[in-house]
């Protein structure tokens, strides 16, 4: 393993170099970089015996950060990386609802914010408090739709019931992907024949067909 050391500017000055930064690296690098290899073993992602073995290390104000660098995919392995940290400190919402699909139901939030933490890299001021809001505001998002499913798990209501209350937590038009994951205990069937139930009902409107299907509620 060889973690380079290299300055800031060295840095900016690598534009095609794709990613993951790690800011706050305090103690020891090389449990830092066996730590991420040990995480991304265990989950999967690498394989075969694979590790990142060229990091760099540098400082940025005060705090000491690394960067694991790969080809492609840096998006969603910071993503993935977020969720696995999240795991090692005890936040463990997202083994039950997904950060991946709540951020890429408001991409263009997730974009706008990340653009904003961006803004004077290169000048060495950037303000990374934006994109630490929309973080912290997502994980919330995700144990508001925790709680609200756990809620509708432990009444143990009727499939009908239950989809109906989960259809009045939707704002706006939602699928029968978003139903599964309210009602967890339901099969898909239930979740079906429910629908078709409140649709009939006059309480959901249809639109589209097969897996452009979406409902709303129309009271």
């Amino acid at each position: 393993m060889n973690i380079n050391t290299i300055t800031a500017e060295d840095l900016r000055r690598m534009p095609d170099k794709e990613g993951l930064i790690l800011q706050g690296c305090g103690g020891d690098l090389t449990e830092w970089v066996d730590g991420i290899n040990e995480m991304l073993t265990n989950a999967g992602i690498l394989k075969d015996g694979s590790q990142f073995e060229n990091v760099f290390a540098f400082q940025h104000g005060e705090l000491t950060c690394l960067l694991y660098p790969f080809d492609d995919g840096n998006g969603r392995m910071s993503r993935l990386l977020t969720t696995l940290l999240l795991y090692r400190s005890g936040f463990y919402v997202g083994k039950y609802i997904s950060l991946e699909a709540k951020i890429a139901k408001n991409k263009d939030l997730y974009y706008a914010a990340l653009a904003q933490a961006q803004i004077g890299w290169h000048e060495g001021t950037e303000d990374v408090v934006p994109f630490i809001k929309y973080l912290l505001g997502t994980i919330l998002a995700a144990y508001k739709d925790f709680e609200d499913r756990m809620a509708l798990v432990e009444t143990k209501l009727p499939a009908l019931e239950m989809v109906r209350r989960a259809s009045k937590n939707r704002i706006g038009r939602f699928d029968k992907q978003d139903m599964r994951e309210l009602c967890p205990t339901l099969s898909d069937s239930s979740i079906e024949g429910a629908l078709r139930k409140l649709v009939a009902a006059g309480e959901l409107k249809k639109e589209g067909k097969g897996k452009n299907t979406c409902y709303f509620r129309l009271n």
